[in-house]
């Protein structure tokens, strides 16, 4: 009864809200440790230190990087459900399993084995979502499905509330929980799609051998082009994700748990409107220029450059929560357009795999920067740090404009 669903109508849609919710999770099981530190130094005093909790949070980064280009091989190879559902498990799992660490080696270890599960997930479900949708509502699709991980960095700001009233423990018990009986429900009601055979890749042609799928990829010169293109914006996106809430805490000089919810909720209202304003205005340029989603990507990278200055040199609140609403919704139309332009680049039968290294190039970057503006926060000039990111974003805009110039719409 439940296979039946996917020849609905709604159906494609139905796959958008169920993996909106593990986005969601996907997102807040990560960020709540960075509104935490407070709370678990009192336990583990290695955290006490700004560069150690930089590498607790980089080790995550790395280990994510490293498996996100095989977490897209395996799903262009395998059924995309099971990995969604594993995956969440595994890392929901982990995050009850924190709540009953003690000492930071065994908080090392979960993270890591947290960014090998949550690595699965990224590319499965935008590449299970990009074949549900096709080019005419392609953008907003993934655009929705990113909101999820907007409103899961936005709960995981809560993370230091609840800890301060319930106890870290606590906090993370019951957000692990919570993963675990969602991956149940998404057994029964998440059906896979088939991929179905087209002119450019009739069904005689099967599967490409990994060796020949990663010789058509990188050979495509529009693909190197992507992966800078992806990475640069990721180095103020991971700066965002893992220290917006010390910028806001410092910059401010408000308690953290204060900090923590309002630069999380901030960015995560000003991401959704910019996922949904990216999605709706993609979907339309798209089908009156060939270039329309870059465009409108570009917009959205525009908008984060001035923002991350004001951000890394402002002191007051409106400079910098108005710096934070800027940064969220160019940050959001950059997001909802990346799979949708990939797509247009790339065959299809290589989504996943060709998002999974666009996840690795862009990882590496985030956990790169997460130490580097650790460091930047010990030495004393952690918002000077945040402002030189805008030159990074400035050429990967230009790079964008000037080389990526896909022949089709979508593949």
């Amino acid at each position: 009864m439940i296979s039946s669903l996917r020849y609905k109508p709604f159906y494609p849609w139905l796959v958008v809200a169920l993996l909106w919710g593990v986005a969601l999770l996907n997102y807040m099981d990560r960020q709540m440790l960075s509104t935490m530190r407070e709370a678990m130094q009192v336990d583990i005093p290695q955290l006490q230190r700004a560069e150690t909790f930089g590498v607790l949070m980089a080790v995550f980064l790395y280990i994510y990087g490293i498996m996100s280009p095989i977490a897209g091989i395996v799903a262009d190879r395998s059924n995309r459900k099971w990995l969604i559902v594993g995956s969440l498990f595994v890392w929901s799992a982990v995050t009850y399993g924190m709540g009953m660490a003690h000492d930071y080696a065994t908080l090392l270890a979960l993270r890591a084995i947290m960014g090998f599960s949550e690595a699965l997930y990224i590319p499965t479900a935008l590449s299970l979502i990009a074949d549900y949708h096709t080019g005419k509502n392609r953008s907003l699709a993934i655009g929705l499905h990113m909101t999820g991980l907007y409103t899961g960095q936005a709960l995981g700001g809560f993370g230091a509330t609840l800890a301060a009233s319930k106890g870290w423990h606590t906090a993370f018990h019951w957000f692990g929980i919570i993963g675990i009986c969602y991956a149940l429900l998404l057994a029964v009601m998440l059906v896979e799609k088939k991929h179905e055979p087209s002119l450019e890749e009739p069904a005689s042609e099967g599967r490409l051998s990994l060796p020949k799928s990663l010789l058509l990829l990188f050979s495509n010169v529009a693909f190197w082009i992507l992966l800078f293109y992806f990475a640069a914006p990721s180095l103020p996106g991971w700066a965002i994700k893992n220290w917006l809430p010390t910028l806001f805490a410092d910059s401010l000089n408000i308690p953290m748990a204060k900090a923590g919810p309002l630069s999380t909720i901030t960015i995560a209202i000003s991401s959704f409107i910019g996922v949904i304003v990216g999605g709706i205005l993609s979907d339309k340029w798209v089908k009156k220029n060939i270039r329309g989603r870059i465009y409108t990507s570009a917009i959205g990278l525009g908008l984060t450059i001035p923002a991350l200055l004001f951000l890394g040199l402002g002191q007051t609140l409106p400079a910098v929560v108005g710096a934070a609403v800027c940064f969220g919704i160019g940050f959001g139309i950059f997001d909802a357009n990346n799979m949708p332009i990939l797509c247009q680049v790339v065959p299809k039968k290589l989504r996943a795999t060709a998002y999974g290294f666009m996840n690795m190039v862009g990882v590496f970057a985030g956990a790169v920067i997460t130490q580097w503006l650790g460091k930047f926060k010990d030495e004393g000039h952690f918002g000077l740090g945040f402002a030189l990111l805008g030159g990074a974003v400035l050429l990967a805009l230009l790079l964008q404009l000037l080389f990526l110039k896909p022949k089709t719409t979508e593949k």
